[in-house]
């Protein structure tokens, strides 16, 4: 995060404009807007510019920029094209400790002004950092399509009833009923401009002995690959509503940036042979959060019922009655393939596909390897790094020839993605020549040969595909 947003309370308050211009104007408005005080030094000035200090008991000096012009101010603009003169309101401003923006100078800023999206009380900011602002006004111009303007009246609804609300409820119940609220009939009523109606369901719903169900429940949500964006709405639905989030070590920082900022977190990951929290301590931990009347979500990377153990946790949950739901996420088999540009099946290389743990039991994959080495089919290995080598050795003594092509993507759908390839001979030097961290995923089989010319996703790394036999 470059800048942290913060919204200043303006009303009333003295802000310098240095500049008269078009720019200048512009600035002028939004303070104006927020009931600033306008204080305006320039030799011209717009009449516009005029008009929004006059309105508000502002000041315009026609004349050149005095130090002194930065006494009684809470912040300043420099809007002119004179370079000097912005670095030295920029260098007096930082001086007495006063936010300072110079427009089109980024590194002469202690703040910036964003995009907004103006539904009042309800105000949203969206900037680039001052990096991009077209593009942060191309979002503001989405949004504004997305947000109806009577979100606005839907906030003056709650401010009127907010202090009834908060004496009704402890804070937990208190948000609970508000998601109800904004989420439900009320909502709907107001949008549709039945503002008298959705004020006295309402105060019905408020004097409801079940206004809040505080009843516990648990959602096992599977959080895909590691792109945030392959979530599904629903998974990211439930993990802005949740109290509690359970996670593990697969969920990458980009998804967990998407759960409720004020949600307890609690990290239950487990890497081989390190287990954070036991199995068994984690079950436990669900049914006791959500019979403390908490919304709980247990977020697990790829899909919670594939290779995940998510089967083994809701089983205690059913066990104690606990209402609970399972969100599916997309899997790292198809996740990573996809971007890896190799399909799982394709007609002319295998007509079914595989997915195998790569854990390995007393020494060996639990599996059975002659089904394994029968041709047109693809395998996809899950946690299987450790084991690479006894796999691609166990394959080729029941049958798979050497020269079977295999991928293995390392940190798959994310910017750092690196996909290996080569095949049963030559995976496995491969990998220990180029330092390869989980999680990874392991491919085996002839559509390994549709990456070269399918390949579309291009990560941060420099090398984001190795070849054996290549530099």
């Amino acid at each position: 995060m470059d800048y942290f947003p913060v919204f200043l309370d303006l009303k009333q308050r003295t802000c310098l404009i240095v500049g008269g211009g078009d720019i200048a104007t512009r600035k002028g408005r939004l303070l104006a807007r927020a009931g600033a005080r306008l204080r305006i030094v320039a030799p011209s000035v717009s009449d516009e510019l005029v008009q929004l200090a006059e309105q508000n008991g502002g000041q315009v000096h026609w004349r050149e920029y005095a130090t002194a012009d930065l006494d009684g101010c809470v912040l300043a603009i420099a809007a002119t094209d004179i370079e000097t003169l912005n670095q030295q309101v920029s260098d007096e401003a930082q001086a007495r400790y006063l936010p300072v923006n110079v427009v089109d100078s980024p590194a002469l800023c202690t703040y910036i002004t964003p995009a907004i999206v103006d539904r009042s009380p309800l105000v949203i900011a969206i900037s680039s950092g001052g990096e991009a602002p077209v593009l942060a006004r191309m979002v503001r111009a989405k949004l504004e399509t997305l947000i109806p303007a009577t979100y606005g009246r839907l906030a003056q609804l709650a401010s009127r009833w907010r202090e009834r609300v908060k004496s009704a409820f402890v804070e937990a119940d208190r948000r609970r009923f508000w998601e109800r609220i904004f989420q439900g009939p009320v909502a709907e009523l107001m949008f549709s401009g039945r503002e008298q109606e959705a004020e006295q369901l309402l105060g019905d719903t408020l004097a409801a002995p079940d206004a809040v169900d505080r009843r516990g429940e648990v959602a096992l949500i599977g959080g895909g690959p590691g792109d945030p964006e392959l979530l599904t709405l629903k998974a990211l639905r439930l993990m802005q509503q949740a109290d509690v989030v359970l996670y593990d070590r697969l969920v990458s920082p980009e998804v967990m940036e998407l759960v409720r900022r004020d949600a307890d977190r609690i990290y239950v990951g487990k890497r081989r042979s390190d287990h954070a929290m036991p199995q068994q301590n984690i079950n436990e931990l669900l049914v006791e959060l959500a019979q403390e009347g908490k919304r709980v979500v247990r977020l697990k990377g790829g899909d919670p019922f594939i290779f995940g153990r998510g089967g083994e946790e809701i089983e205690l949950l059913a066990s104690h009655r606990i209402p609970f739901q399972v969100v599916p996420g997309i899997t790292a088999a198809s996740g990573c393939a996809a971007y890896a540009g190799i399909p799982l099946t394709h007609r002319d290389h295998a007509q079914s596909v595989r997915f195998i743990t790569g854990h390995l039991k007393d020494g060996q994959p639990n599996v059975s390897w002659p089904e394994l080495a029968m041709p047109g089919q693809t395998l996809v290995f899950y946690m299987g790094l450790v084991g690479l080598s006894e796999i691609c050795q166990a394959l080729v003594e029941h049958g798979r020839a050497p020269g079977t092509p295999v991928a293995l993507v390392e940190k798959g759908t994310t910017r750092d993605q690196r996909v290996l390839i080569g095949d049963l001979a030559t995976i496995s030097d491969l990998v220990a020549a180029n330092d390869v961290h989980g999680p990874t995923l392991l491919i085996v089989g002839e559509v390994v040969t549709l990456h070269g010319q399918l390949n579309w996703f291009v990560s941060d790394r420099k090398h984001a595909q190795i070849v054996a036999g290549e530099e």
